[in-house]
């Protein structure tokens, strides 16, 4: 969906942030975003800020915005695509069960997380099925 340009990716955010502020037409992906942004307002500023460049650093209590708010976009794509299989049914019961898609996409994001650390840790691709495990125990 993207490249490797963090720039690149950060400025795509802001492009579609502006165009659904400014109420111009926009790209599915674009509305996607946008979608996305618009239900973390504690980032807007974070989208509209001319230092997209800025690093997020953990040991400062920061969260990277742009790495949350990506997390969401994959969520939505794995759902969108039921890839792993099942994880559209996994989104539909998480959803019902805390009665909101966004706590929901909270949730399957920190099994999302668990398992790519995992990989990137053994230096292995993501394990599926680890990872549906997971989000059934949600």
């Amino acid at each position: 969906m993207f490249g490797q340009d963090r720039n690149e990716l950060r400025q795509m955010y802001a492009d579609a942030w502006r165009k659904r502020c400014d109420q111009q037409p926009m790209a599915p992906l674009e509305i996607q975003i946008a979608d996305v942004i618009d239900m973390h307002p504690e980032y807007h500023d974070d989208v509209t800020d001319d230092d997209l460049d800025r690093d997020y650093t953990p040991d400062g209590g920061q969260t990277n915005p742009f790495l949350h708010m990506g997390l969401h976009l994959g969520i939505r794509e794995q759902v969108a695509t039921n890839r792993p299989a099942g994880i559209s049914a996994v989104h539909k019961a998480v959803s019902a069960k805390l009665g909101d898609i966004h706590a929901a996409e909270h949730a399957m994001i920190e099994c999302l997380a668990e398992t790519l650390w995992e990989a990137q840790s053994s230096n292995q691709p993501p394990d599926e099925a680890k990872y549906l495990e997971r989000l059934q125990r949600l």
